[in-house]
């Protein structure tokens, strides 16, 4: 699993215990319900797999804001981040809001053209798309004017 992508530990605990679960019908249970031999096997791989410099997780961090960058604005990562029980450093965000502008006008673009938004729906419906995409409502409007004044 680490060698086609990097893993946070609590992704990675998740899809041991299940591929765990999957094979060993232990009725020994603990509040999870998940074998309890199983948890603390999981739990010393994690261990070992972190000493050892294969878990790392500034490494998944770094990894998910590159990828994730693409397509999404910094409220979004740092909520997927969240889930992994982890967050950016404060020059990771700071790297992340200063090109988060061009990032959201490079969406509008691809998304709906190079032109100007021709009514109120057609503005809705592109402030819409950057707000799920995780950009903030102010930087949105930004964007908005930005591709129509490029346009």
């Amino acid at each position: 699993m680490l060698a086609q992508r990097e893993h946070s530990a609590v992704e990675l605990r998740r899809k041991l215990l299940r591929i765990a679960r999957d094979r060993d019908q232990d009725p020994s249970m603990d509040v999870d319900g998940d074998p309890v031999d199983l948890v603390d096997e999981v739990e010393a791989v994690l261990v070992w797999l972190k000493s050892s410099g294969y878990l790392e997780e500034t490494r998944f961090v770094e990894s998910r804001i590159h990828v994730r960058s693409l397509r999404f604005g910094q409220r979004r990562i740092e909520q997927e981040l969240a889930q992994h029980g982890l967050s950016m450093n404060a020059d990771q965000r700071s790297a992340l809001a200063s090109g988060e502008l061009e990032r959201a006008c490079e969406l509008l673009r691809r998304k709906f053209g190079s032109g100007p938004a021709t009514d109120p729906s057609d503005v809705a419906k592109r402030m819409r798309f950057l707000i799920g995409r995780g950009f903030d409502s102010d930087l949105a409007r930004k964007a908005l004017r930005q591709v129509a004044a490029d346009a």
